[in-house]
């Protein structure tokens, strides 16, 4: 096995082992990749105030995420078509999360079904749903949410519209995927990685296919995904959302201070601060820089966690120094997937644990509990340079 000391380390064997087409779909953002890029390069303004003779002995980065019991406040965040970047990719990433114990997040988009999922787990997992306009199918979705014991819902809120992704559509990458004779002459030479699909029966939307009306087999998926999101969506419809789960319900894609207060009236136990990892609105503030305006909104009355940027346990304490509750990373454990399976999403868990353990101690914390805004030195003007107008 390589010796893998940081995410970037797995970026690199991701890249080499999985086919063009599904790399490009996690390494992108929306039109140019501002907010994309910035999600990330906006947490290196932010610098780590190092303590010395300092009790560092006995750390712990245990916490709780909406009431669950966390080994670090790390989630692994919903990403569509992970059963793809390696065969049966959704449950060998659930199982990496339930042994490491952080909470592991199913998309609706997924490869391998929720009962999928469930059956080759033990510990509850998150599920995540789109606001769909398809009621009878949410419903039915929502029951086998609970069927499967799904311990909370994250209802994704920033995906009304499809932000453009050029590099999607210049490899034919929709739902389902559009082969072209590059995309396929690429997929033949990732040997390891075909091997693996041909192995697996689960290569489609199993949580759609078969479920949805109209949807009997891939190649009647894509009419349907071009109709099924609600361009109407209002917070009157999340409400409804919020009434029809009888568990914790998780808001994810909140990047604006009035939305977060607006979020309270909803009935929701957290919200994520996250623009999609930078692909629906490009020009966006990145998720880190926002942070700190809707901690001051709601901070006290809502669980907070961040999502988008987040490639080291330095951006989680950053994260949590700043009030987020918990944070969600989605290309790190991606990154660990198609590199090596399960066993690279576990890679992925123990660099950023590592990395947080020990950064925190050094900034003199000996409990995530513990760090706050005095852990970090911030530019004056991070969270005023850029404020809406009245």
């Amino acid at each position: 096995m390589p010796v893998i000391t940081e995410i970037e380390d797995l970026k690199r064997i991701y890249k080499r082992r999985v086919p063009k087409m599904f790399y490009d779909y996690a390494e992108s953002g929306s039109w140019t990749e501002q907010t994309f890029r910035e999600n990330s390069s906006d947490f290196d303004l932010l610098k780590l105030r190092q303590r010395i003779a300092m009790d560092m002995d006995n750390r712990s980065t245990k916490t709780t995420m909406v009431g669950q019991e966390v080994a670090m406040p790390v989630a692994l965040a919903p990403v569509g078509l992970t059963g793809m970047q390696h065969a049966d990719g959704e449950i060998k990433a659930a199982r990496a999360a339930e042994k490491f114990g952080v909470p592991f997040t199913l998309s609706t988009m997924s490869i391998c079904s929720i009962e999928d999922v469930a059956a080759h787990t033990e510990t509850p997992f998150w599920f995540q749903v789109y606001t769909l306009k398809d009621d009878d199918f949410m419903k039915r979705l929502f029951d086998r949410a609970k069927e499967a014991k799904c311990s909370a819902l994250v209802i994704t809120v920033d995906l009304q519209l499809l932000g453009q992704r050029h590099r999607d559509l210049k490899n034919g990458l929709s739902a389902p995927p559009k082969l072209t004779p590059a995309s396929i002459a690429n997929m033949m030479t990732k040997v390891q990685w075909g091997l693996g699909m041909l192995g697996t029966k689960r290569r489609f939307f199993g949580n759609i296919v078969g479920h949805a009306k109209g949807v009997t087999d891939p190649s009647s998926l894509s009419s349907w995904t071009a109709e099924a999101f609600d361009q109407s969506l209002d917070w009157e419809r999340i409400k409804q959302f919020r009434s029809w789960w009888d568990g914790p319900v998780i808001l994810k894609g909140i990047l604006d201070p009035e939305d977060a207060k607006m979020a309270l009236n909803v009935g929701a136990d957290a919200i994520v601060c996250s623009n999609h990892g930078g692909r629906q609105l490009d020009g966006a503030l990145s998720s880190i820089r926002m942070l700190p305006q809707i901690m001051d909104a709601v901070g006290d009355k809502i669980e907070v966690h961040l999502d988008s940027g987040i490639r080291s346990g330095q951006d989680v304490l950053k994260a949590v120094a700043l009030g987020a509750r918990g944070t969600m990373i989605g290309r790190a454990w991606t990154y660990g997937l198609g590199a090596m399976g399960e066993a690279g999403v576990t890679r992925a868990l123990e660099v950023i644990h590592k990395e947080l353990d020990l950064s925190m101690g050094l900034c003199g914390r000996r409990s995530v509990e513990d760090l706050d805004a005095s852990n970090l030195l911030i530019p004056e003007d991070f969270a005023t340079r850029w404020k809406a107008s009245a």
